[in-house]
């Protein structure tokens, strides 16, 4: 049995379509953007850098990691290139809409990874201190600070 195709030229067309829907987004940035400050000036990428990783003061471990931008990429990282396909395809190959819709899903899980951290537990004079035992939501501002950016343009 043999198959025939028609419509060449009109193929061709879709296909080129599609490769330059393909060229339209290049990069994606998720997290804590360049010039997110805190209203001291503090920028918030530090802030987040020293929630992250911990803090050493003087040789003293002052703050521990509480990794939430580590955990989520590890649980959600592996979804993302499937999750990217089935974007792609819906969106007629357009990367710069891809990209866009992708910043928003990973958006969302970095926020939803600083709500639910609950480990290490804040010390009890901290939450002496503050009035509550969740870490990392002190003020919402470093929550409230996640976005993305699409070639450079932040969403």
């Amino acid at each position: 049995m043999v198959n025939k195709v028609t419509g060449g030229k009109q193929f061709r067309q879709k296909l080129k379509q599609a490769a330059d829907n393909l060229k339209s987004g290049k990069s994606l940035k998720v997290g804590f953007l360049e010039g997110a400050t805190y209203p001291d000036g503090t920028p918030v990428a530090m802030v987040a850098a020293a929630n992250e990783f911990g803090r050493v003061v003087n040789g003293q471990d002052v703050q521990p990691a509480r990794p939430f931008f580590r955990n989520m990429i590890a649980a959600k990282s592996p979804e993302w290139g499937d999750v990217m396909v089935r974007i792609l395809t819906v969106n007629n190959f357009d990367t710069k809409v891809a990209l866009d819709l992708m910043g928003w899903r990973i958006r969302d899980q970095l926020a939803a990874s600083i709500t639910e951290l609950v480990s290490p537990p804040l010390a009890e004079s901290t939450v002496k201190r503050k009035g509550f035992d969740k870490p990392l939501m002190h003020t919402n501002h470093m929550i409230s600070s996640v976005e993305h950016s699409v070639d450079g343009v932040k969403k």
